[in-house]
């Protein structure tokens, strides 16, 4: 009886609001075509893949399966692209999420309103520019012949920062900054808007300055959101976007700017004999990274913070 009872309140539910299912219907279809069902093209990390054969006709690797992964381990170029995509990625989370924040506290005390609407389009707009494009324009405003900047820093170091290894990190690091800094502080901003003004009016009456309110009020406030910022993005930590990298690299600075996301392009689609099974492997390699990152993190911001993703 209470089982009826309960299909016959579904059925009601669904009938009632059949337009936000029929909404889900295009996000669901486009997750199962190109998240799942390419899913089962992973197959070929552990097989020696034969074009003609295809991925399930191809012969498995050596090593029981394992040769294309112990062959990206043993390679010299392993260390150094692991620890270019660890160094970009970290330097990238330590720089991106604080500046968010900043941005986003910064605006939240901001009176005038006029003001505060052009900062936040100035600062959201770089996010709509094609990533090709700001690597682009990093390119050309760092040029020692035609760029400002470039002929500005020949000058001073007589060097050219383009062709620097060390100076790659934070070209692409302060580059992704400007361009995402603001679509960054729109979560945050929403998160302070929902910070009870009661709150800092009681602090101000005891005599909170503006630092102890961002401090005692307005951070522990989107504490929650930094620490689901912070979990999603480590599940993406060695998964640096090869599009800009490879924009930007030369061979000058390839010591710093070779990550594993532009070798597994390299050997996988660019090379003139690509090596489709390898370049799953890397692909692989980092996804499965990736999930034992997001996995460990949230379990420590639950142990630490109480403030996990599930």
């Amino acid at each position: 009886m209470q089982q009826d009872t309960k299909r016959g309140m579904r059925s009601r539910y669904l009938k009632r609001h059949w337009e936000l299912y029929a909404m889900l219907v295009l996000p669901v279809a486009f997750i199962i075509v190109f998240n799942y069902i390419p899913m089962g093209g992973v197959v070929m990390a552990f097989k020696d893949f034969k074009l003609r054969k295809g991925i399930f006709g191809s012969p498995w690797a050596a090593n029981d399966g394992m040769a294309n992964f112990i062959r990206f381990f043993s390679n010299y170029n392993f260390i150094s692209t692991l620890r270019n995509t660890l160094v970009l990625s970290v330097y990238s989370l330590l720089v991106n999420i604080p500046t968010a924040v900043f941005l986003a506290i910064s605006l939240n005390y901001v009176r005038r309103t006029a003001f505060k609407k052009t900062v936040q389009m100035v600062s959201y707009f770089p996010y709509f520019i094609s990533t090709i494009v700001i690597a682009s324009m990093v390119n050309m405003l760092f040029n020692t012949r035609t760029g400002v900047l470039g002929r500005i820093y020949y000058a001073v170091t007589a060097s050219n920062i383009l062709a620097d290894p060390k100076m790659f990190p934070h070209l692409y690091v302060w580059s992704g900054v400007w361009q995402g800094v603001g679509f960054g502080a729109i979560i945050y901003l929403a998160a302070l808007s929902g910070v009870d003004p009661q709150l800092h009016e009681a602090a101000t009456i005891d005599g909170a300055n503006v630092l102890q309110r961002i401090w005692h009020i307005d951070l522990p406030t989107i504490a929650p959101m930094v620490t689901i910022m912070l979990i999603l993005n480590m599940g993406s930590i060695l998964g640096v976007g090869y599009e800009k990298v490879l924009a930007m690299q030369n061979q000058n600075n390839l010591e710093m700017a070779e990550v594993i996301s532009t070798y597994s392009y390299k050997v996988s689609l660019a090379a003139s004999m690509p090596d489709f099974s390898y370049g799953t492997a890397i692909g692989l390699f980092q996804s499965v990274v990736g999930l034992v990152l997001v996995m460990i993190s949230n379990t420590a911001a639950n142990k630490l913070t109480g403030n996990g993703f599930w």
